[in-house]
């Protein structure tokens, strides 16, 4: 009987509070007649607690968002459905342009110290390297899983990695305004350190014929070094702001790089000349990538363009920012094709699919995201680390992808 008083009272109170809610609703919207109309009806006091102030409006609001949460995890639920029928390869019959990471992770390999700033696979063996604050970096083996050795010399946090096209040579840059390369075929010591930076050196990259590396730093200068003597032989000035990370495309010609001047610009690699810049991105430009060729039939059809005719010849850059959005650009026009929206937060690391229908991407939202390029859409989201995903590679040969973040870790996600 107690109970049934009880939630007399409570249905009666609540009643009240709605009510007063939609009486001050029409009341601050100017609805007299109706305010009278329904404080009569109502059996209401004329005076409306000041508590019930715009309640109306927030109870509608916060239904909405209700609403768009509910429609997110249904549509999680049903691609999880979706993928517990077809998970397995054999079910659906994917060939491996079409495989994409998968979860759970094959590995979470932990060891590092502090934040994960790059992960990229060896060129020839199974093997990863990974760069961290804590100054070191570590080398894995991708598909056992095994920790293989630490490489220490750096005095301040590694930033960035690169392997020549033979994975002979490892070239790490880092904070404490150096550069490293190592040798990566027998002794793993270091073999040179460059020094010609004013400031941390954030990023650095293989010329692919081997014989230079480029190097970009907070000094907003990208410099090329000469990899037998270890001589800086040019440096590129043009951005206003730290550069962020330097790419080469795959002939050596052009080098692309991105900053928080919140540009990109191309550059031709044997003169010092700027080809484009490009700015659409409202914030820092994080990172770069070049597309393979495989992408340029996925791109044109995204950009809307008739194939027959070929409109968009390319090169294609793709750039992540931490306006959340990624942009493919078409280098020779200037022009940005179509931008990628969905990353809740700094989108961190991009890569192609070396089968060029997928892009992926690493985010401060902690989530990898594959996106498929035709349809501009993502097709699949990866709720990959418990702290922000800083860095990704994806191999080029091989069904995986790997992943770092500021919870230490490195992740080693099979494709299928």
């Amino acid at each position: 009987m107690w109970d049934q008083d009880q939630g007399l009272r409570i249905r009666e109170n609540q009643q009240q509070k709605n009510n007063q809610a939609i009486a001050d609703y029409l009341g601050s919207n100017g609805y007299t007649d109706a305010l009278e109309a329904f404080r009569k009806e109502a059996d209401m006091p004329n005076d409306i607690d000041r508590k019930y102030g715009g309640l109306l409006e927030k109870k509608w609001t916060s239904v909405i968002r209700l609403q768009k949460k509910v429609m997110e995890l249904e549509a999680k639920l049903s691609e999880a459905e979706k993928e517990a029928i077809e998970g397995a390869p054999t079910k659906a019959k994917r060939t491996p342009t079409d495989w994409i990471p998968r979860p759970p992770e094959k590995f979470a390999l932990a060891g590092h110290r502090a934040t994960v700033t790059r992960v990229v696979f060896h060129p020839v063996f199974s093997m990863m390297a990974s760069a961290s604050e804590d100054a070191t970096i570590k080398i894995w083996d991708f598909e056992t899983g095994e920790y293989e050795r630490t490489l220490k010399g750096h005095t301040d946090s590694v930033q960035d990695l690169a392997f020549d096209v033979q994975g002979k040579l490892l070239a790490s840059c880092s904070s404490d305004l150096s550069i490293k390369l190592w040798d990566f075929q027998q002794t793993y010591e270091c073999i040179k350190t460059m020094h010609g930076h004013d400031h941390n050196v954030s990023s650095v990259s293989f010329v692919p014929a081997g014989d230079y590396l480029l190097s970009a730093s907070r000094d907003k200068t990208i410099k090329m070094w000469e990899v037998a003597t270890g001589y800086c032989v040019k440096t590129f000035t043009g951005h206003r702001e730290w550069v962020r990370m330097v790419r080469v495309n795959v002939d050596g010609s052009m080098m692309a790089s991105c900053s928080n001047d919140h540009s990109v610009r191309v550059w031709q690699t044997n003169s010092k000349e700027c080809k484009a810049e490009l700015r659409e991105h409202e914030n820092t430009v994080e990172c770069i990538a070049w597309a393979p060729e495989s992408a340029a039939a996925a791109i044109n059809e995204a950009a809307g363009a008739d194939n027959k005719k070929g409109a968009h010849q390319g090169p294609f850059l793709a750039s992540g920012s931490r306006d959340k959005t990624i942009r493919i650009w078409d280098v020779s026009s200037g022009l940005c094709l179509f931008t990628l929206s969905g990353h809740d937060n700094w989108v961190r690391g991009i890569v192609f699919h070396p089968g060029g229908k997928y892009m992926i991407s690493a985010s401060d939202d902690k989530t990898l995201r594959v996106w498929d390029l035709r349809n501009k859409r993502c097709m699949k989201t990866l709720y990959a680390h418990s702290h922000f995903c800083t860095s990704l590679d994806m191999h080029k040969s091989h069904p995986y992808v790997i992943s770092g973040s500021v919870d230490t870790t490195v992740k080693v996600w099979e494709c299928r």
